[in-house]
């Protein structure tokens, strides 16, 4: 299965926030859209990071409060992994796993087209299972 299959299937909506967004502003993104993570983007098509609940906890833990009146790109991680719609996820799910990233940015011709988390792509290999399943349990049953 394709990247492209899991955005079809649950749409290319990605939230994004500006560069400029506070960290309170951002938590009210993400609770607002029940999210682990946004695209940091100064016009909803390019990337210049991202930021997620993780690394909002980490600095709240070190910095205190303050935190929530800085901006994002104190905190976002700057060097973003993406993937393509045409990309394996297969693929996709190895480079989460060895790399310990949860959500991943579909990008085609440098713009942003969707997003993937890691529960997109567990979820996309589950089924891919199940139907596997059913063909096998069809084949033995004779209903081929």
């Amino acid at each position: 299965m394709r990247i492209a299959e899991i955005l079809r299937n649950k749409g290319a909506a990605v939230a994004t926030v500006p560069p400029q967004t506070t960290v309170r502003a951002l938590l009210g993104v993400l609770a607002g859209h029940n999210i682990g993570a946004v695209v940091v983007s100064p016009d909803g098509a390019t990337i210049s990071g991202i930021v997620s609940e993780r690394d909002v906890v980490r600095r709240l833990d070190r910095d205190g409060a303050a935190l929530l009146d800085r901006p994002v790109t104190e905190i976002m991680t700057v060097r973003v992994r993406t993937c393509g719609p045409d990309d394996h996820v297969s693929s996709l799910r190895h480079i989460m796993t060895e790399h310990r990233i949860r959500h991943m940015p579909v990008v085609r011709e440098d713009r942003l087209v969707g997003i993937v988390s890691i529960g997109d792509v567990v979820k996309s290999e589950i089924t891919e299972l199940a139907e596997e399943r059913g063909h096998l349990v069809d084949y033995l049953q004779g209903r081929y």
